[in-house]
């Protein structure tokens, strides 16, 4: 549970369950002036480089109080830590980021603000994967759509320039669809930090989820959202669909 106040262990028990530091980051997370400390531990093999049972730890500056943060995936590479001011209230948030290392390329994220030793989750990876669902449909004359009722958007990419043997498996010759054909955007994969105006110190995320046709390699672009704190709650400040390039063809 958030709170609890972390024992710290001996030297027999870090052996025994090959607890490895991840990361460390300083700052004032608790608004009192008072730098603070935020550890990432994680159970991990001494050639390795998966980690499990990956655990946030913060230490008061000013008390020395350490609490344990528990998360709920706790698995994955290359687990992280940023420090920054999201809400505006210019105490730094903690954001944790953890790469799943799985072929579609999924990380898991978690905002946390920790103002007067009190927790509280700012973003949830798993609740912006399930509050924000697209539905990717192939359309005639090479044609991609990318839907989502729920955010009332639409988004089309022009796939025309995929290459023959590529529109071939899915068009006829007169550019009308073989069949129904789908595709998909993946939960997200990157929560990175951004600053918009130079002038402003507070931070907002920008969201990237992967967009793929029938199958996993076949990327056809992305879906990038910025989101911005609104108080309570993370939200959008402009959702917008990227397109991968291609070379210039010369038509003589």
């Amino acid at each position: 549970m958030y709170g609890y106040i972390f024992a710290p262990m001996n030297a027999n028990e870090i052996a025994s369950r090959s607890v490895a530091l991840l990361d460390v980051k300083k700052g004032d997370v608790t608004g009192d002036g008072v730098i603070d400390y935020v550890y990432l531990y994680g159970n991990k093999s001494s050639e390795g480089i998966f980690a499990d049972q990956i655990t946030l730890i913060i230490q008061d500056g000013r008390t020395a109080q350490i609490t344990q943060v528990p998360l709920a995936s706790n698995a994955g590479y290359n687990a992280r830590l940023f420090l920054g001011d999201f809400s505006g209230d210019r105490i730094s948030d903690i954001l944790v980021s953890i790469d799943s290392g799985g072929s579609g390329g999924y990380g898991f994220f978690y905002v946390f603000s920790f103002k007067n030793n009190a927790l509280n989750m700012m973003f949830d990876y798993d609740a912006y994967n399930k509050t924000h669902p697209f539905q990717v449909h192939y359309q005639d004359y090479y044609k991609v759509g990318v839907s989502s009722p729920q955010l009332d958007v639409l988004f089309l990419i022009d796939i025309s320039n995929k290459g023959s043997e590529y529109l071939a498996q899915y068009y006829n010759p007169d550019g009308k669809l073989k069949q129904p054909t789908k595709g998909e955007v993946l939960a997200l994969g990157s929560l990175s930090p951004i600053v918009s105006n130079e002038k402003n110190t507070r931070y907002d995320l920008l969201a990237t989820q992967r967009i793929i046709g029938p199958t996993n390699a076949d990327t056809l672009g992305y879906v990038v959202n910025r989101l911005t704190w609104k108080g309570t709650y993370f939200d959008t400040d402009g959702l917008t669909v990227t397109i991968l390039g291609s070379k210039l063809i010369s038509l003589h």
